[in-house]
């Protein structure tokens, strides 16, 4: 059966992955692109944006497994976009712009379904509600035998942790405290007994963890 994995999920020292106060203007709330500036420098990041350039080392290593064996992602409503309730504006269709960098089908998590929207490269957005279970079945339908990603935000990370349905999780430490936001552990004590844990630190000063179901 095909793993279902979550691959450069960065969060704070004090256990946030996403700052308060999120908005059209910021995405991450509060916290800005401090979560993120690790990934924003490497060869992965900037292909992903059809750029050259960029940094070959220990972090573009790690970032660029995101990609490999995927064929479709889940992920929370709000990493689609800050509408929350009804869908007030169907003519836009997220923070990824015309071609988004996932080139497969993606399940986005919402308690308003509405019609599928087909982008640029790919990419189909699916919009919707289910029990991680039900929604894990639609993706592994969709995946045609490749692996599934949980793509974010922390409580649809936190929601399929809590299901025991992650085989590989990968968690970018940063050095930084936001103090406010939304948390990824809470909830999950214990975690660690599941998997087999590894770390290593990046001269960026982000702790690589990934925990691996044996």
């Amino acid at each position: 059966m095909s793993r279902v994995r979550v691959h450069n999920f960065s969060i704070s020292l004090d256990g946030y992955g996403t700052g308060e106060g999120q908005s059209l203007d910021q995405p991450f709330g509060h916290a800005g692109g401090r979560l993120h500036q690790w990934f924003f420098g490497t060869r992965t990041f900037r292909e992903m944006h059809g750029e050259k350039g960029g940094s070959t080392g220990v972090d573009d290593a790690v970032a660029r497994a995101w990609g490999e064996g995927i064929g479709a992602e889940i992920m929370g409503r709000r990493k689609f976009g800050p509408q929350q309730g009804p869908w007030e504006d169907h003519d836009w269709n997220g923070w990824w712009g015309a071609n988004p960098p996932f080139h497969t089908p993606v399940f986005v998590l919402t308690h308003h379904p509405r019609p599928s929207v087909e982008m640029d490269g790919g990419t189909t957005f699916h919009f919707v509600d289910g029990t991680p279970h039900e929604v894990l079945h639609r993706a592994r339908e969709a995946a045609g035998g490749l692996d599934v990603r949980i793509g974010g935000g922390p409580s649809t990370v936190r929601a399929f942790l809590a299901a025991d349905l992650v085989d590989h999780l990968h968690v970018a430490v940063v050095p930084i405290v936001l103090g406010r936001g939304e948390r990824l552990w809470d909830g999950l004590e214990g975690l660690e007994e599941r998997f087999r844990v590894e770390s290593v630190t990046t001269p960026s000063g982000v702790t690589h963890v990934t925990f691996t179901r044996p």
